[in-house]
């Protein structure tokens, strides 16, 4: 039975051996020639006011984590609806349920005014 996953090992070996390879030679192989305005900070070619670590509103976050929240919730649908057919009344009933939680989720995330810019 798992010898059906053997192709995936394989690819995830190769991949991972590549991507080391790569990292291995372009840190040696590469150019160093490091000057001091290749050192500098860069913003957008503008000169840097002030520290570089501010403080930022903790909506950006909250707004951030409930989009990657419900962002990777939804991508449960997609499997779902490849095998929407074998799966029956169940397999519909289950996604209802599923469906109903992400909205109790969403209410009590609007209600508690989490999505509203001030």
């Amino acid at each position: 039975m798992l010898i059906n996953y053997l192709p995936i090992l394989v690819l995830l070996i190769i991949s991972t051996l590549l991507a080391a390879v790569v990292i291995f030679l372009s840190t040696f192989l590469g150019p160093r020639r490091p000057t001091f305005r290749k050192l500098q900070p860069y913003e957008s070619g503008m000169t840097p006011l002030g520290p570089a670590q501010r403080r930022m509103p903790i909506r950006f976050y909250l707004v951030a984590v409930l989009f990657i929240l419900f962002d990777v919730e939804v991508i449960f649908f997609y499997p779902w609806a490849v095998v929407f057919r074998q799966l029956g009344w169940f397999g519909f009933i289950e996604m209802m349920v599923f469906v109903v939680i992400l909205l109790i989720g969403y209410v009590y995330v609007w209600k508690k005014g989490a999505l509203e810019w001030e």
